[in-house]
C-alpha cells in the first residue's frame, strides 16, 4: 500500500491535475494506493498521520506538490521511517531538483520509485523541524515575509514584486554564527544553510552541497551595494556567484545563528533567530535520479 498525498492548491491547481495523472499511472500498473489530501495544510497533515497510524508498514509516500508539501511530509515520514518521493507540482520544486529528477518527466521518476529500492539521504533538523533543501535568513527571509502578506500578483511574480519593494530599504544585519570548529561574528545580507543545492526555483546558492556527506554548506553573503547585489543576483541561477569576493562558503555539521531576524526552511517560516540546525546523515530514504 502506498500513500498518494496530493496538495490540491500546489502550483495554482497543478497539484490536482498531476495528482490525477499519478493516480492513473499507479492504477494502470495495479499498484495499491490510498489518496490522502485536505483543504488546508492542517487537514492534510492530520489525514496523513491517520494513514500512517493505520498503515505503519506501507511501501512509501508519493507526494504531489511543492516544497511546502515536502515540509509537511518530512515531519511525518522521518519518525515513521517510511520512504517517500515528491512529484513536482509546486512553484519552486527545489527538493526535486536536488534529487536530480527531470521536472518535465515524472514517468521516469514514478517508474524508478515503483520498481527500485530507495536510498538514504541527509536532512537538516532545525529546532525540532526537518528540512530537505535550505535553511536561510537575511534578505530572502525578508522577501518571504513580504510576499506572504501580498494578495497580488500570484505565483513566482509575487516574489519578484517583493524583491522590488524590499531591496531599496534593506540593510545588512549583524550575525553570530557558531560552526563545528569556530564562531563567525559578521555583517551579512544573506545566510543559507544548505543540505540541498538550490532554493527559490533553481537558484544554486550552494552548488556543491551534497545530500549524502553529513555536512551543510553554509553560504554567507557579506555586505555589498544594492547595485552590486543586482549584478551578482542573476549569477546565482548558474552557481557562479561563489567566486565573488563577498561570498563565503564553509562546511559544518551543526550551525547556530543569532541575530534580530527571521529564518525560513524549504520556504516555510521557522521563526525568529536564534536557531540551531544539525545535518543528520542518512535521516530518511527516497529515490535519487
Amino acid at each position: 500500500m502506498w500513500a498518494l498525498v496530493i496538495n490540491p492548491v500546489s502550483g495554482q491547481g497543478k497539484g490536482t491535475t498531476i495528482g490525477t495523472y499519478v493516480a492513473g499511472f499507479l492504477s494502470q500498473r495495479s499498484i495499491d494506493y490510498t489518496i490522502v489530501t485536505g483543504n488546508s495544510s492542517i487537514a492534510l497533515t492530520d489525514h496523513l498521520q491517520i494513514f500512517i497510524d493505520k498503515n505503519p508498514d506501507c511501501e512509501g509516500v508519493i507526494a504531489v506538490g511543492g516544497d511546502g508539501l515536502l515540509h509537511i511530509i518530512l515531519q511525518k515520514v522521518v519518525p515513521a521511517q517510511i520512504p517517500f518521493t515528491i512529484i513536482p507540482a509546486g512553484t519552486g520544486n527545489d527538493f526535486v531538483r536536488t534529487l536530480g529528477w527531470d521536472l518535465e518527466d515524472i514517468d521516469q521518476q514514478l517508474e524508478c520509485v515503483t520498481t527500485t529500492r530507495p536510498t538514504s539521504i541527509d536532512l537538516g533538523l532545525v529546532d525540532g523541524e526537518w528540512f530537505g533543501a535550505i535553511l536561510s535568513t537575511g534578505f530572502d527571509s525578508v522577501v518571504n515575509e513580504k510576499a506572504n502578506t501580498m494578495q497580488w500578483p500570484k505565483g513566482p511574480m509575487k516574489y519578484n514584486a517583493a524583491i522590488a519593494i524590499e531591496l531599496p530599504r534593506f540593510k545588512p544585519r549583524h550575525y553570530e554564527i557558531t560552526l563545528d570548529d569556530r564562531t563567525m561574528s559578521t555583517e551579512a545580507m544573506l545566510i543559507a544553510v544548505a543540505n540541498g543545492r538550490s532554493y527559490g526555483g533553481g537558484m544554486l546558492v550552494c552548488p556543491n552541497a551534497s545530500i549524502s556527506d553529513g555536512y551543510f554548506d553554509v553560504m554567507v553573503l557579506h555586505p555589498v551595494s544594492k547595485i552590486e547585489f543586482l549584478k551578482v543576483f542573476p549569477k546565482v541561477f548558474a552557481g557562479t556567484h561563489v567566486t565573488h569576493p563577498a561570498v563565503e562558503i564553509v562546511r559544518s555539521k551543526t550551525v547556530r545563528i543569532e541575530s534580530k531576524a527571521v529564518a525560513y526552511a524549504d520556504g516555510e517560516r521557522i521563526g525568529q533567530l536564534p536557531v540551531v540546525a544539525e545535518c543528520i546523515n542518512s535521516a530518511v530514504q527516497t529515490w535519487v535520479a
